[in-house]
């Protein structure tokens, strides 16, 4: 009887002692694919659910531009507990207004489980546009170069429309000639015959005006001429007369005589320049010069006309 007593009890402690050991058995892991979010035109986060079950497990996301996906995220490790918990890789470099598949991957020694198949889109890059001037400045009257890039989504094949607004900038922009289209990188050009005084340009999507550049000023420089003269030779240094002309007419604007010292420009005297006629005016300045070097001429500048500056003349004192 004392036998038939104990059987029992000895059964349900077996039990017992069993059952705690099947529930933390080890198991392969779970994985759930989870929604993106934070999505840019360039950046994106992947979510997603890793349940180790037991054993240590490390997970993954697959991404690519179809369902045979062809990029991994790198491995990361998920812990080997009892309980799941949510995990996100954060993503760069997308490609704007693109969809993407993706899906995330957990593994562990006793299998692997891929979540399920989802997708997201990029958001579209917006539209900017950039404009540039070569030259600039540029002789007044003559040629030059706009060239910039429409940016952004669906950049390809736009009509992009020119305006200017020449100084005093009081007349507004105005449209310069005809529409461009930009090519398939977004690119386009405009060609200037002549730009007569500083002025603004900018360009803008013709169906999209609010679209727009910011003002480009494209300087009408002066033209200066350089003359010198040794007018006086001394032991150690020697007179240089500076004289040319400044166009167009300049009267009254100053006049800058520098010499490169260290690789900056550093004034050395200075003078006002005069009328020489309709269109021209003139300069002349005495300078002493006790060491050789490099000199240039400065016809300092604001309003219509962008600052001029002459040729580089060499110049050698006594020793």
């Amino acid at each position: 009887m004392q036998l038939r007593r104990t059987l029992p009890i000895a059964l349900a402690l077996a039990l017992a002692l069993i059952a705690p050991a099947a529930a933390s058995a080890a198991k392969k892991p779970g994985a759930t694919t989870g929604s993106a979010a934070s999505i840019t035109p360039t950046t994106a986060t992947l979510n997603g659910r890793v349940d180790p079950n037991n054993a240590a497990t490390t997970y993954f996301f697959q991404l690519g531009t179809t369902s045979l996906y062809g990029v991994n995220t790198a491995v990361t490790a998920a812990g080997g507990g009892a309980n799941g918990a949510a995990v996100s890789v954060p993503l760069t470099g997308l490609a704007p207004a693109t969809t993407y598949h993706y899906r995330i991957v957990a593994q562990n020694r006793l299998g692997i489980t891929r979540g399920q198949h989802k997708t997201f889109k990029t958001k579209p890059q917006p539209l900017g546009l950039s404009l540039a001037a070569t030259p600039n400045p540029v002789a007044p009257g003559k040629p030059t170069v706009l060239a910039g890039q429409l940016t952004g989504t669906n950049n390809a094949s736009r009509d992009i429309v020119l305006q200017s607004n020449a100084f005093p900038y009081l007349a507004g922009f105005q449209p310069v000639g005809n529409a461009v289209v930009t090519d398939t990188a977004g690119n386009f050009a405009f060609t200037l015959l002549s730009v007569p005084v500083t002025t603004q340009f900018r360009v803008y999507i013709a169906q999209r005006p609010e679209i727009a550049s910011a003002p480009l000023v494209v300087g009408a420089a002066l033209r200066v001429g350089t003359g010198k003269k040794k007018t006086a030779r001394y032991r150690h240094s020697v007179t240089v007369r500076f004289r040319g002309s400044i166009s167009p007419q300049y009267d009254g604007g100053r006049v800058s005589i520098q010499k490169l010292s260290g690789g900056v420009w550093v004034e050395k005297s200075n003078t006002v320049a005069s009328d020489a006629g309709d269109s021209v005016s003139r300069y002349e300045k005495s300078v002493r010069i006790q060491t050789s070097g490099k000199f240039r001429i400065v016809a300092e500048a604001t309003g219509a006309y962008a600052t001029g500056v002459g040729r580089t003349v060499v110049i050698k004192a006594p020793r």
